[in-house]
């Protein structure tokens, strides 16, 4: 696995660096999503390697400093190692898909915030009632390590997967009254994730097909050069095969007269 993801990385390396060095303005070609993404992608790989290959110096310096220092060192090389699973996102390059995903979300960042409101006043407003109901009505539900409404704070978490409508089920109303307040969060869960889901879908869906138009245009106009480089050529080639007739022509014209 090391020797493929060496090649690999060497591969993403030399495109990104010949992509660099034609660029037209070098700052503009940093500061370009896809290409932070690139650099996220590749240099984790490199650092790791230099942490790996300095690992005996490393110890060496380390050796005075005490264990933190070391257990930080070690934690710095597995984020790095984790990081290299941004290579997923190079497929962006290449995927309408996940290019229509990534332009959805931008476009959407509204609806995004919006609903993150929505959940927010939902969670805020649940969550003292679920408490009180349970505290109240319930008493042994807060000492019952498996409900755990003991405080607010603690009902936020239960009020946050009642709204997205997830329900692990660790943390479940005994209560009546809770009951009927589970039952009301999880409906204004579905219409609070239903209202921008709607404008987040057209979002999608005018971007993908804006993004198949497109792809469809450059395919026509690559086609269509492609088309024109061919005509070009083979009209030089039957222009060179009527003048090498003409000139054989004009040989064997010549060639009778001197006979003559």
């Amino acid at each position: 696995m090391f020797l493929v993801e060496s090649i690999c990385v060497a591969w993403f390396t030399l495109e990104f660096l010949v992509r660099f060095f034609h660029a037209q303005s070098k700052l503009e070609f940093i500061q370009g999503p896809l290409n932070i993404t690139d650099i996220a992608a590749i240099l984790p790989y490199y650092v790791s390697l230099f942490l790996e290959f300095k690992d005996e110096t490393v110890h060496d310096i380390v050796a005075g400093a005490g264990k933190s220092t070391l257990d930080k060192l070690g934690l710095i090389l597995r984020v790095m190692r984790a990081l290299r699973i941004m290579y997923v996102m190079k497929l962006a390059r290449h995927s309408m898909g996940l290019q229509t995903l990534g332009l959805t979300m931008q476009r959407s960042v509204t609806d995004f915030g919006l609903l993150l409101l929505f959940i927010c006043v939902a969670v805020a407003l649940f969550s003292p009632l679920v408490h009180l109901a349970e505290s109240e009505l319930a008493p042994n539900a807060a000492r019952t390590p498996q409900l755990m409404f003991s405080s607010i704070p603690a009902s936020y978490w239960w009020s946050i997967i009642s709204v997205t409508t997830v329900g692990y089920g660790d943390m479940v109303p005994r209560s009546i009254p809770g009951q009927v307040g589970a039952l009301i969060i999880i409906l204004a869960g579905i219409l609070i994730l239903s209202f921008p889901s709607t404008s987040i879908f057209h979002t999608f869906n005018r971007t993908y097909n804006e993004l198949k138009e497109e792809h469809k245009r450059l395919w026509k106009e690559e086609r269509g050069a492609e088309l024109a480089t061919g005509f070009v050529l083979q009209s030089i080639i039957a222009l060179k095969q009527t003048m090498n007739g003409y000139q054989g022509l004009l040989i064997i014209g010549n060639g009778s007269g001197a006979a003559v």
